[in-house]
């Protein structure tokens, strides 16, 4: 078993791999494409990459990867990591000696506020992700520091010239672990997808969304995308709580699949927060399989 992530060593993503499969050897990747395509191949069993910041917002190359790349690919768990983030320099150098910073550019708009305040001069330079930053820093002269974690500083012999700089307390970053099977249904699921409208018609949005409301489905997250195709063409992508094996759930997605050109499920998985998504009354599993053996004794009425 091999896992792969995007790497390298040293980043937040590193952590969420080992948390992902603990102990077990793992492989960094340059691009988040890459370990979709190594995990599509069958050349890892599980890939690891960001999807999600709660200062930035989703990591759209992600998003697109899995919604438009070639299927086969599904989430298969969600882990959310605490982001500290950390000015990074040369052993001996002080904050007035910095005139260029490094890192990912997800990273840097996470300390916005910070730098302005501090460094309101210094010129952002991104790079691949917070470790390359880190080891760039390493090689530079003592003009250069990086935004990234305290194991970089480790594994670069760097300084923490600041510690904990992030804008906001509670910076998470959302991580999935990759397969190419869905997981089973724990009771305390998210499913993520992708929604297709294709013809452009009034009230469709509506429709798709009164499919989950009325059957009581939380919808933890909306978000637009383009699709690519033309100008003014946009899909949906939706985070559900709940599993596709419950009742409530595939109802849903089977009327929502008869309004609009496609759904891609991009995954069905346990929940990072193990919070259970309470279904009662007419909502409940009990209820659906209630009127499924009474619609059956209406069908076993009809003449064969």
């Amino acid at each position: 078993m091999t896992v792969v992530f995007l790497g390298p060593e040293g980043t937040f993503t590193a952590a969420a791999a080992e948390l992902a499969a603990p102990g077990v050897p793992r492989l960094p990747m340059t691009t988040i494409p890459e370990v979709v395509r190594a995990v599509r191949n069958g050349d890892a069993a599980v890939g690891v990459v960001p999807i999600e910041n709660s200062i930035e917002g989703s990591v759209n190359l992600t998003l697109d990867t899995l919604a438009f790349g070639e299927p086969g690919v599904y989430i298969r768990r969600e882990i959310t990591i605490p982001i500290s983030m950390n000015l990074l320099a040369r052993p001996g150098r002080r904050l007035e000696d910095i005139v260029e910073l490094r890192s990912h550019p997800m990273a840097i708009p996470q300390c916005r506020e910070w730098l302005d305040a501090n460094l309101p001069d210094v010129r952002l330079v991104p790079s691949a992700s917070t470790a390359y930053a880190a080891e760039e820093v390493s090689r530079a002269d003592g003009t250069v520091a990086a935004l990234g974690t305290a194991l970089a500083a480790d594994r670069f012999d760097l300084d923490v010239l600041a510690k904990d700089i992030q804008d906001r307390d509670g910076n998470t970053t959302r991580f999935v672990v990759l397969g190419t099977r869905m997981s089973m249904p724990t009771g305390a699921d998210k499913t993520s997808l992708v929604i297709f409208f294709g013809e452009d018609r009034p009230g469709q949005l509506m429709r798709v969304l009164d499919e989950f409301a009325l059957r009581s489905i939380n919808l933890t997250k909306i978000e637009s995308r383009p699709t690519k195709q033309q100008l003014g063409e946009y899909c949906i992508f939706i985070d559900l709580a709940g599993h596709v094996t419950e009742a409530r759930v595939a109802e849903a997605l089977r009327s929502v699949h008869r309004h609009v050109a496609d759904v891609r499920i991009l995954g069905t998985y346990p929940r990072a927060d193990r919070l259970v998504a309470e279904a009662n009354g007419p909502d409940s599993e009990d209820a659906y399989a209630e009127a499924s053996l009474w619609f059956r004794t209406i069908i076993d009425r009809i003449d064969s």
